[in-house]
């Protein structure tokens, strides 16, 4: 059913929009055959969409207002009318299976929260983005959604992430990992050392013990959790080192005719690699623990990124995400309950 209700795209949103919106919208529906409807000023998009010679492929929605990449959460209660309110709104009524922006990522998260609400016994949603590991990717949660966190929603969150892994990348029983400074238990501040306890003790999660930073990118674990403030500055770190690693090598390969003729010998491996270390690759990162997918894409997406952004938004919708962590929450609260009695 949700295979058949079109991805709300806020066209809004993001360093390129509209026009760079309107074209991923239009990739995704001639290239991937999803189902989009753009939310925003109609005279806009009518105008990008021609340019596409689009107008009767993609459907728009209105909104009168769309909130800059530059404004935080308040915005969100300032423009009630956003394109980003429109699209939740349009998840809540039925009308959209998931919803997709490139805008403010404070801006999403709170208009999230407020047009689509938190699921059922979630203390906080928490944004988790794959990260480019073999065979599977790890899932890094939270990425951003909540600096400040207590220790049972880091316990949450590995609920949320492990859930979200099974779903998206197949892994039966995902080892969960918690992100802190030491391998050792009692490594970390208390909020760490008090998360490390609680998720020793939790059933239905497959706990294996503290990862450092320098365990992110080696599949030592399948999901890790953390707080937004962390896990944000981990994630943009290695965005940084990857585009910085591959600047080195684009300089290198230029050096020498023997230094090219062997990056054209490797061309078909070295674009794989790209591939698999392109944020836009990947489609964006995903707001868990909300009544309705909510897939966040970069800021800075281009038209590619922005198609595979409604790809994800739409696997994840048709796999039931929503319906699959409201079991997690349910199972994980009638566990502690059977513990206390």
């Amino acid at each position: 059913m949700s295979e058949s209700r079109p991805v709300a795209l806020d066209a809004m949103g993001g360093d390129h929009a509209p026009h760079e919106i309107v074209a991923g919208a239009v990739h995704a529906v001639r290239e991937r055959g999803l189902p989009v409807v753009l939310v925003g000023s109609p005279r806009v998009l009518y105008e990008a969409l021609a340019d596409h010679d689009a107008t009767k492929e993609v459907p728009i929605v209105r909104a009168e207002e769309a909130l800059e990449m530059d404004e935080g959460a308040l915005a969100s209660l300032r423009r009630p009318r956003s394109s980003i309110a429109v699209a939740c709104h349009l998840v809540r009524r039925g009308e959209a299976s998931a919803v997709v922006s490139a805008g403010s990522t404070a801006g999403i998260v709170t208009t999230g929260k407020l047009r689509l609400k938190g699921q059922h016994g979630v203390l906080r949603p928490a944004i988790a983005v794959d990260l480019p590991t073999l065979p599977t990717p790890a899932v890094l949660l939270d990425a951003g959604a909540n600096a400040e966190v207590k220790p049972e929603m880091l316990v949450q969150f590995a609920h949320l992430g492990a859930t979200y892994a099974e779903l998206a990348h197949g892994v039966e029983n995902p080892r969960v990992g918690l992100l802190t400074i030491g391998s050792e238990a009692e490594k970390g501040d208390k909020l760490v050392r008090r998360a490390h306890e609680l998720l020793q003790g939790s059933t239905g999660i497959n706990f294996v013990g503290n990862v450092e930073g320098h365990d992110l990118l080696t599949g030592k674990v399948d999901v890790i959790t953390t707080d937004g403030f962390t896990g944000n500055v981990a994630l943009k770190t290695l965005e940084g080192a990857v585009r910085y690693a591959f600047a080195e090598l684009r300089e290198t390969i230029s050096d020498s005719r023997l230094a090219r003729l062997g990056a054209v010998m490797q061309r078909a491996r070295l674009r794989e690699l790209h591939r698999r270390l392109d944020p836009e690759a990947h489609g964006g990162a995903v707001l868990l623990g909300l009544n309705g997918t909510v897939v966040i894409a970069h800021g800075a997406a281009r038209a590619q990124g922005i198609s595979a952004a409604c790809r994800l938004a739409a696997d994840l919708s048709a796999a039931g995400i929503v319906p699959a962590i409201g079991e997690k929450m349910v199972s994980t609260s009638a566990s502690r309950s059977h513990r206390l009695w």
